[in-house]
């Protein structure tokens, strides 16, 4: 029973340490690049913002953004310090190791040399050999005292090469302890700018507390206007279940129509073979409708539908850029309040194009207060663009994959910004969980 239970721990041990594997210098290298080139665009876009307004929701994200970044930045420098020590601590292994290889090298020539000092004449030479007992006896001795000094002058190159060797790996700790020095000066310009830019955080947020009623209102507004897309979704949905209903019930009736057609031309045919009446073979060929899990899905568009959740986590966002000001669900803004949400609010530079995430079709173009809303249908689920200005598509038009609908427009704050949404006949979802990574 031990023995399992070590067998046992063993085995989980293996599987951390496999996930665990730490990331070569090079790599922290090319993700800390890139967390800067993040950083670097974060910077510009706040700098935009601020020359055009005041302190405002977009503010306070792009500079919690850009903490956030900061943090990731100082993260991936303590990993290299953590690499650099491991490597330095694995090169002083190595030294030490030759250090004692180096010590019994030399213990064993010494022996060797005094060994040789003993038996230096040419008289001990000559003698070892002629008191051999036969001739392939002498020719032993003689092989035997050749091997032994190349024995003497292998020893004397294993102790240079081990020497060089031991050289070259204080050249490896002198290197490595000179780029350490040079990542903890790193280390301390990040956490410099990290504590600076923390200050400006708790800066912006103090001037938004103190525009408290005047956020409220825009707060209050935002959701109201959110309230509205959401009754415009549920109303297109509706609408579209509506439709499918007809259309389920129309191709019923052509179906049975056709059926009772077909049945009284055969009428005289079918009466005297077997008697059977016109209504009854209606009756009898008629199918049944299909059930399905939801009165959206039919014979075109089943496939459309599997392909959307297939597609899950891999759908590209409808803004080529942008910074999610508000994400799915609760959100804690500046004044400590919470806004609870169910659409992603992506931000972007006014104008910018917005592209449908799926191939579907167009079921509401729909104005809501000073914006437009755009809602897509594929299958079962529906997804959203509120906040567009020039859409350029219309209802029942088919819509592929990237394909422009319309333009970003300025919300509340005068940033450019969408309202993202993902939803089905009795839910919302995360569109964050349905897009790809960026």
């Amino acid at each position: 029973m031990i023995k399992h239970f070590f067998l046992f721990l063993s085995a989980i041990f293996f599987v951390i340490f496999s996930y665990a594997q730490p990331q070569t210098r090079e790599e922290l290298e090319k993700q800390r690049n890139q967390l800067k080139k993040e950083i670097e665009e974060t910077e510009n876009l706040l700098n935009n913002n601020k020359a055009k307004t005041k302190e405002n929701l977009y503010q306070f994200n792009l500079i919690s953004k850009k903490v956030n970044l900061q943090d990731r930045v100082i993260d991936n420098i303590n990993k290299d310090l953590f690499a650099l020590n491991n490597n330095m601590y694995l090169i002083s292994k190595d030294i030490r190791r030759y250090d004692k290889l180096l010590d019994t090298l030399k213990q064993e020539y010494a022996k060797s040399m005094v060994y040789a000092y003993k038996n230096r004449s040419s008289y001990d030479f000559l003698n070892f050999i002629f008191s051999s007992s036969n001739f392939n006896d002498a020719i032993k001795r003689i092989t035997y005292l050749r091997s032994y000094r190349n024995y003497r002058q292998m020893q004397g190159d294993n102790i240079l090469r081990t020497q060089q060797l031991r050289k070259n790996r204080i050249n490896d700790l002198s290197t490595a302890k000179q780029e350490k020095n040079e990542v903890l000066d790193v280390q301390s310009k990040e956490m410099a700018q990290l504590e600076s830019q923390k200050k400006e955080k708790d800066r912006v947020i103090s001037e938004l507390k103190k525009q408290g009623k005047k956020l409220n209102q825009l707060f209050t507004a935002k959701q109201k206007q959110m309230q509205k897309v959401n009754n415009a979704i549920a109303t297109a949905i509706k609408r579209a279940q509506e439709e499918a209903r007809k259309e389920a019930l129309a191709k019923a009736a052509a179906e049975k129509e056709r059926l009772r057609l077909e049945a009284l031309k055969n009428k005289k045919d079918n009466a005297a073979g077997s008697g059977t009446t016109t209504e009854s073979i209606v009756k009898t060929n008629v199918t049944k409708p299909v059930s399905r899990e939801s009165v959206l899905l039919n014979a075109d568009n089943i496939a459309l539908n599997a392909s959307f959740e297939k597609n899950r986590g891999s759908l590209p966002w409808p803004l080529d850029r942008g910074l999610v000001l508000m994400h799915f669900g609760k959100n804690n803004l500046p004044s400590g309040s919470i806004m609870d949400v169910t659409s992603v609010t992506i931000s972007s530079d006014i104008g910018s194009q917005v592209k449908a995430v799926f191939n579907g079709t167009v079921t509401a173009v729909q104005p809501v207060e000073d914006m437009t809303v755009v809602i897509i249908q594929h299958g079962r689920y529906f997804t959203t663009y509120s906040n567009l200005s020039g859409v350029n598509v219309q209802k029942g038009q088919q819509i592929k994959t990237g394909q422009v609908l319309g333009r970003v427009a300025a919300n509340f704050d005068g940033v450019g910004a969408i309202d993202f949404y993902i939803s089905n006949e009795s839910s919302n979802y995360d569109p964050e969980k349905w897009l790809r990574r960026r």
